[in-house]
């Protein structure tokens, strides 16, 4: 793989699955191979941002969000669209987290990625069992970690999220990679680098 590849990249997790840990060490990985510089581009700040605010549009997110429902699409692909606008060019990777996680959100993104010309995009799922997930949210100790609110989560995930993958199979400009999430850190970092075909350092 060259050095002057500008890749896209597509994470999938259940919660606790340490996806964001991974997102950060492939990130960093990515910097010092080629110096390019890393979009990363998930609505969850823009989600927070606009909740914080308090403003109406912001309130009603929030209802959506104490009520474990995801939030219409429009809205998620507003927020996920303005990043790419403001700050992707194509000398730059993109890892993306959070998105799509619908059905028709994966069909948008399609569109998106054909309009800035990405192809060969990579969709890394962090496979990691229910139960161990359940077992990881729980001794976190979050205070919206209880019993209730991870299994409506993870209902949401099983739902909505892995059929929003699922639709990426078989297309050929996206390739799937499943990785062992249940390993430590470095093992599933090391088995991302490895699959992706980087050799690492």
């Amino acid at each position: 793989m060259s050095n002057e590849t500008i890749e896209t990249f597509v994470f999938f997790g259940i919660m606790g699955s340490g996806k964001g840990t991974q997102i950060k060490l492939l990130t960093d990985f990515l910097k010092v191979r080629n110096g390019k510089e890393v979009v990363y581009a998930g609505p969850g700040e823009g989600f927070r941002e606009l909740i914080n605010s308090g403003n109406y549009t912001g309130n009603i997110i929030k209802e959506f969000h104490d009520n474990g429902i995801l939030v219409p699409d429009f809205i998620t692909n507003s927020l996920f669209t303005n990043i790419l606008i403001s700050s992707l060019t194509d000398q730059k990777h993109l890892v993306v987290d959070g998105y799509p996680r619908a059905v028709a959100q994966s069909k948008n993104f399609e569109d998106l990625m054909k309009f800035y010309k990405r192809y060969n995009i990579k969709i890394i799922y962090i496979n990691v069992k229910q139960e161990e997930a359940v077992k990881r949210n729980l001794s976190r100790g979050r205070k919206d970690d209880t019993e209730e609110g991870i299994s409506r989560r993870i209902k949401m995930f099983f739902d909505d999220v892995v059929p929003s993958m699922e639709y990426f199979k078989g297309k050929s400009d996206y390739e799937m990679i499943d990785i062992n999430g249940e390993q430590t850190i470095e093992e599933v970092h090391k088995e991302i680098i490895s699959k992706l075909g980087f050799a690492s350092n």
